[in-house]
């Protein structure tokens, strides 16, 4: 009998977690990420407005239109890509936040057929 009741008290305490998802927090302002290209890390910044993204990474600068879903869903267009590849919509998703950070996933916005779908994860610092 102690252990059932045990058990069930587990039960409760984890089902009560919730991740903290402040997503309007973060629609809008300075922040910076880091990526790897070739085994190197590097770092780059953005500017984001309600409508728009502009990207700041080795000496260039990017811009993309944005289309919020809901609060934690966008979805972010190249302005003006430089290629096919660049031209295809990418789904962001903020899957959870801090005070002065957020985790996000992302994939492209509409599957291509004949390729799995590949879901990068990562994670973006507001700049003060």
């Amino acid at each position: 009998m102690k252990q059932i009741l045990l058990i069930l008290l587990c039960i409760a305490f984890t089902s009560c977690y919730n991740i903290e998802r402040n997503c309007s927090d973060y629609k809008t302002g300075k922040f910076k990420f880091t990526y790897v290209i070739d085994g190197e890390e590097k770092t780059g910044t953005f500017v984001r407005t309600d409508k728009y993204s502009v990207d700041y990474f080795e000496g260039k600068v990017d811009s993309s239109s944005i289309r919020w879903i809901n609060d934690c869903e966008f979805i972010l267009k190249k302005i003006n890509p430089q290629n096919t590849s660049e031209d295809d919509a990418i789904h962001m998703k903020i899957l959870s936040t801090t005070d002065s950070s957020y985790n996000f996933e992302y994939k492209l916005a509409i599957k291509k057929k004949n390729r799995a779908a590949r879901v990068e994860k990562g994670t973006v610092y507001r700049i003060k």
